[in-house]
């Protein structure tokens, strides 16, 4: 395959599995994000705009979310049984065995081909996100612990897209479902944070330091069990050894944090100290996998 070459910061549009094919080297990208279509029954558009800034009557068709068992998911299929790996083979003949030919297998085929594509293309420390709704997500799922083992499947991530609504005989439906899988265990990840909840906040940094009017939490200096070495060594005349704990410190690191104001003496006497932590020193929770502080897309649409 010889690929076509590209600048950085290149803008494609239109159907991934050609570009894939002309343009994308093996283990090559950091990050997929998919935003498939859903079966909506609508065509979508890449639409011109002129120099005024308003839209053009010039658009370009960008792809068709209407999914038909034709000569093009027939030929995709025939393609994914010949040329993909056995697993792959297999698994798309007893889909279309078990759930006939018809709508739901031609979208999974077409889906199939472009995550194969799309798992060549990642590099070794790379990621990828598959949103998808109700309609397909199992099926997905097994699909891509086909393409990548079911090793490499990390969450299940549950997005809360509209609020509450009313539908008829059934559970209200209000999410979507982000499918994360990497290609490697070595996999590149950044740990992302939301701030805490004002009622964490007021049960957990209920104290206020006087001087500087930041919150703090009380939290242990010591942990349970005995240990050797400077952690269990008796400090300022606390024999943690006798009370079955030990420092989470060493006796170095105390001095030094009672030195710049983080320790919190006990006003009884025979009182194990406690370690002073500030809330403006906190990154927050780290992102959980139900979430539900990013409105839709067409709330962006509406206020902009």
């Amino acid at each position: 395959m010889t690929l076509q070459p590209i600048t950085e910061n290149t803008l494609f549009y239109g159907d991934n599995l050609d570009i894939l094919d002309q343009y994308i080297a093996d283990n090559s990208v950091d990050l997929v994000y998919l935003d498939p279509p859903f079966n909506s029954n609508r065509n979508y558009n890449v639409l011109f705009k002129d120099e005024s800034g308003q839209d053009s009557e010039a658009q370009i068709t960008a792809f068709e979310d209407t999914w038909h068992w034709n000569y093009i998911a027939e030929q995709t299929y025939n393609d994914l049984v010949t040329n993909a790996t056995p697993q792959v083979s297999k698994l798309i003949e007893a889909l279309r065995s078990a759930i006939g030919t018809n709508q739901m297998t031609a979208y999974l085929v077409m889906m199939a081909a472009r995550l194969v594509e799309l798992h060549r293309v990642l590099k070794p420390t790379g990621s990828l996100y598959l949103h998808c709704d109700m309609t397909a997500s199992h099926y997905l799922k097994i699909i891509l612990d086909t393409i990548f083992t079911p090793e490499k499947f990390r969450n299940e991530i549950i997005w809360k897209r509209t609020s509450a609504r009313s539908d008829s005989h059934k559970w209200n439906h209000i999410h979507d479902v982000i499918l994360f899988y990497t290609k490697t265990d070595s996999y590149t990840w950044n740990t992302q944070y939301t701030a805490y909840d004002q009622e964490y906040i007021d049960s957990f940094y209920k104290n206020v330091e006087p001087e500087t009017g930041r919150r703090y939490a009380s939290d242990n200096l010591t942990a349970s069990g005995t240990r050797d070495g400077s952690s269990g060594d008796t400090w300022r005349g606390i024999n943690v050894r006798a009370k079955g704990i030990h420092w989470k410190y060493t006796i170095e690191t105390l001095e030094q944090l009672d030195k710049e104001g983080r320790i919190i003496w006990p006003k009884k006497e025979g009182g194990v100290p406690r370690y002073k932590r500030y809330l403006d020193e906190m990154p927050g929770v780290a992102i959980q996998s139900i979430i539900t502080n990013i409105p839709r897309y067409q709330h962006f649409q509406q206020k902009n």
